[in-house]
C-alpha cells in the first residue's frame, strides 16, 4: 500500500484504502498509485496522541443589545392633569407612586388583572383578590383575602387612601390605581407635566439586566431556553449569563445597501447571572457566545486522527508498540478541533497515530 504525494506506507488489509483527515486537507491511502514514497524505517506514524475523557463544547458568537429587555406601555384612560411623573431609570415598586393626576398620588399594585371597574363593597371577583392581596401586603390588616368585598376591605382602602392623602371612600375607582406585574423600571416618559393624563403615560421593563440578540433563524437550532452564554461587555470583560426565552416569532429584516435579499430574526433573551458586573451600561453593543451543544465525560482525539475507510465510515490508526492496526470508530460530536469517538478497542488512554 502507499500514500500518493509522500504518504507513508500503512497495511489496513487487503483491497482496502483510507483517507487522512488532516489540517492541511485530505490524503488517499491505497493500493497502485503513482510517485510513491518511500515508507519510514520504523512504520510508525510520524506522530502520536493519546484517547482522552473530556467535556466538548460548540459554541456560537452572535451580536446583542444589553438593556433591560422589551419595552411596554403604560396606558391611563381616564380625565385630569399630570401633575407630577417619575425620571427615566426610576424603579417603581408596590405601594409607590407611578405618577399623580391633580395632584393627587397614583400608586402601583401587583398583579395581572387590569382595572376595569369599581371596587366596592358587594363586589366579588379575582380583581377583589388581587386588591387585597396588595393591602395586605402594604401592611393593612382587619380583612379576609378572598373574592369578597367586604365592609372590613373598604375599611382597610380607607386607611390606606388617608396614608395616600386622598379622600377616604372606601372604593377603588380605575383611575386610582396603577396594575403592574411587578417591580419595574421605567424606559421612557410618554406624558408630560401640565398635559393630560389620558393616553399612553410611559413605558417600562424589568429591573433585571438582560441581553437581546436579533437571531437568524437559520441559526435557531443553536439555542434553547436554559442553555449557558458568555456576555463580552464594551471593555472586554466576561459575564457569564444563560437564555431565558426564544421567540417563537420571525421578523423580516429589511436587506442591507446592495443586497437583494432580506433575513428573519428570532428575538433570543439572555439573562446575566452577576447583574452589577454590567455596571450602569444601557443600550450597549455586546458579543454574546452561545454554548449550542455540550457533551461531557466523551472520549475525544483531535480532528486530525482521523482516517476516512474506503468502506465508509472513520477508524483510527492505533499504536501498540512498534505496531499499528486500523480501528473504525463511530464519530460524535465535533468541537474545537477534537472529535467524540467510541468502538470496540478504543479507552482513554489508548495511543493513536496523528499523519501529518
Amino acid at each position: 500500500m502507499t500514500r500518493r504525494r509522500g504518504a507513508a506506507r500503512m497495511a489496513i488489509g487487503v483491497g482496502a484504502a483510507v483517507v487522512v483527515v488532516g489540517a492541511g486537507g485530505v490524503a488517499a491511502f491505497g493500493f497502485g498509485g503513482t510517485d510513491p514514497a518511500p515508507p519510514p524505517a520504523s512504520g510508525l506514524p510520524p506522530g502520536t496522541t493519546k484517547v482522552t475523557s473530556s467535556t466538548l463544547t460548540s459554541t456560537e458568537k452572535v451580536s446583542g443589545t444589553l438593556g433591560y429587555g422589551t419595552a411596554n406601555p403604560l396606558i391611563r384612560s381616564g380625565p385630569g392633569t399630570v401633575t407630577w411623573l417619575p425620571a427615566a431609570g426610576d424603579v417603581i415598586a408596590r405601594g409607590k407612586t407611578v405618577y399623580s393626576v391633580d395632584d393627587l398620588a397614583v400608586p402601583a399594585i401587583y398583579g395581572t388583572i387590569p382595572p376595569y371597574r369599581t371596587l366596592k363593597s358587594g363586589v366579588g371577583g379575582n380583581d377583589v383578590k388581587q386588591l387585597e392581596e396588595n393591602l395586605q401586603a402594604l401592611g393593612y390588616k382587619g380583612f379576609t383575602v378572598d373574592n369578597e368585598y367586604t365592609s372590613a376591605t373598604a375599611t382597610a382602602v380607607e386607611q390606606w387612601q388617608e396614608d395616600l392623602g386622598r379622600e377616604e371612600t372606601g372604593s377603588v375607582q380605575t383611575a386610582d390605581i396603577v396594575v403592574i406585574p411587578g417591580e419595574v423600571r421605567v424606559a421612557e416618559l410618554k406624558a408630560q407635566t401640565g398635559g393630560p393624563a389620558n393616553g399612553q403615560m410611559l413605558t417600562y421593563t424589568g429591573t433585571t439586566r438582560t441581553v437581546t440578540v436579533n437571531l437568524d433563524v437559520s441559526k435557531q437550532h443553536l439555542v434553547s431556553q436554559g442553555i449557558a452564554a458568555t456576555v463580552t461587555l464594551p471593555d472586554g470583560k466576561t459575564v457569564p449569563g444563560n437564555v431565558t426565552s426564544v421567540g417563537n416569532v420571525a421578523t423580516a429584516k429589511p436587506a442591507q445597501q446592495g443586497s437583494t435579499s432580506s433575513t428573519s430574526t428570532i428575538e433570543v433573551v439572555v439573562a446575566l447571572t452577576d447583574q452589577a458586573a454590567a455596571g450602569k451600561l444601557d443600550a450597549a453593543p455586546v458579543d454574546v457566545t452561545l454554548v449550542s451543544e455540550k457533551r461531557e465525560n466523551v472520549l475525544v482525539v483531535p480532528v486530525g486522527a482521523l482516517v476516512a475507510l474506503a468502506e465508509g465510515g472513520y477508524g483510527v490508526q492505533v499504536v501498540d508498540g512498534t505496531s499499528t492496526k486500523y480501528v473504525a470508530v463511530k464519530t460524535g460530536m465535533f468541537a474545537g478541533g477534537k472529535v467524540e469517538v467510541s468502538g470496540p478497542g478504543i479507552a482513554a488512554g489508548t495511543v493513536v497515530g496523528v499523519p501529518k
